[in-house]
């Protein structure tokens, strides 16, 4: 694939989340490997959207925006509020720990993602991501960062990464964290507000899906290795605000949501080196009804495999895997914070066949996380973290 460095285009900004129209598009893409099966491109639009009934109960009431959260061996739970606190929750009770690294809280920036390491009966690591005012200049940029859990206290803490420059903008920090099953960490960050510098120039941070080893080392096979100039943690690029993130076992491959502005929130598979050509191709328009680009493909950039209009502003992502839920099986959720639902997509392979509602009206989905016991968690804003129940 060819890569492209651009440092300014003639665009402008805007946020996402926002409506669009409702036209059904499909085309096909040429990958890169000609022998690769071709992917369709796929939206399916709002009248097909239908509903499914689920309960839910709520386990940890009284939260903000719970943005993150992942679960310890004994069962209890790992939560980051937003605003900088992390919680940890045992037996019923909340404990806020100590150590939580200082975040820059504004806009879209925060406490973000939390994930234990794949090998944590063995390192104890826990990994961070949170927007950080560390380093030169106003403002805030992504930071990644692991540490230890010990006496309700975070211990050995070591910032991995950190994005630079700082910004006082308050969009597009991304972040999510996750692995592959070869010892590699993933995590995204945003455009920062930037998007006509940032996504395309693989010389600056933003706009990109990261991968590190474990201990913060850069692999030697990453694409961008030996690159002059270029950000040798970046694996993937041309990304606008990927906030939900999982590795599909089933196709062993990273995947990534990301807010479109207003449409073309996408699904990406995230591949080597790929250049997924925000700002230059979308699906989305601009917030007065103009378009900014009349392209959504193009031969230098990777096509998602699925993106909505309008809009949904997707946040969490989870691929269900547990026998606890027949109906969700090898499909994948995602929480809608401008609807207020989770969303089940039916999968065939790598093809989303179908859409449906599920918690309808429950509030501002902001995280989805299947536990290791293979129960499914909601994080709602203002609510807190609610079970859903499956069905009897």
């Amino acid at each position: 694939m060819k890569k492209i460095f651009l440092l300014s285009l003639s665009l402008g900004l805007f946020a996402c989340g926002e409506n669009g129209n409702t036209k059904a598009q499909e085309t096909e893409t040429t990958p890169e490997n000609d022998t690769v099966q071709k992917i369709s491109v796929v939206t399916i639009p709002e009248e097909q959207l239908t509903t499914a009934e689920y309960e839910y109960e709520v386990v940890v009431p009284g939260l903000d925006i719970a943005w993150g959260m992942d679960f310890l061996p004994d069962g209890s739970m790992l939560i980051t509020e937003k605003s900088g606190e992390l919680i940890h929750f045992k037996n019923g009770q909340k404990q806020q720990v100590q150590g939580a690294p200082e975040v820059y809280n504004r806009g879209q920036g925060g406490f973000l993602d939390v994930a234990l390491s794949p090998n944590y009966q063995s390192d104890g690591w826990i990994y961070f991501t949170y927007a950080s005012s560390a380093g030169e200049g106003e403002g805030g940029n992504t930071e990644l960062m692991r540490a230890k859990l010990e006496n309700n206290q975070l211990t050995n803490k070591e910032v991995l990464y950190k994005a630079v420059p700082n910004s006082t903008r308050g969009q597009h920090f991304g972040s999510r964290i996750d692995f592959d099953n070869e010892g590699h960490l993933y995590f995204s960050i945003g455009d920062r507000g930037d998007r006509d510098v940032n996504p395309q120039d693989l010389t600056r941070d933003g706009g990109k899906v990261y991968r590190l080893n474990l201990d913060g080392s850069i692999p030697q096979d990453n694409p961008y290795v030996g690159v002059s100039g270029a950000k040798e943690a970046v694996f993937s690029y041309g990304h606008r605000n990927p906030q939900g993130m999982i590795f599909n076992s089933d196709t062993n491959e990273i995947w990534v949501h990301e807010h479109g502005p207003q449409g073309g929130d996408e699904i990406n598979v995230v591949k080597k080196g790929a250049n997924y050509g925000w700002p230059l191709v979308s699906y989305g328009i601009n917030y007065d009804g103009t378009s900014f680009t009349d392209e959504t493909s193009g031969p230098d950039f990777e096509d998602p495999i699925y993106y909505w209009v309008p809009s949904i502003a997707p946040s969490g992502f989870a691929h269900v895997t547990s026998d606890k839920y027949p109906d969700l099986k090898g499909d994948i959720l995602v929480g809608s914070l401008k609807f207020q639902y989770v969303e089940h997509l039916t999968l065939d392979g790598k093809k989303v066949t179908a859409r449906e509602k599920i918690l309808e009206n429950i509030g501002r989905v902001r995280d989805v996380v299947q536990s290791p016991d293979g129960h499914i968690y909601v994080s709602v804003e203002g609510k807190g973290i609610v079970k859903i129940l499956p069905k009897q």
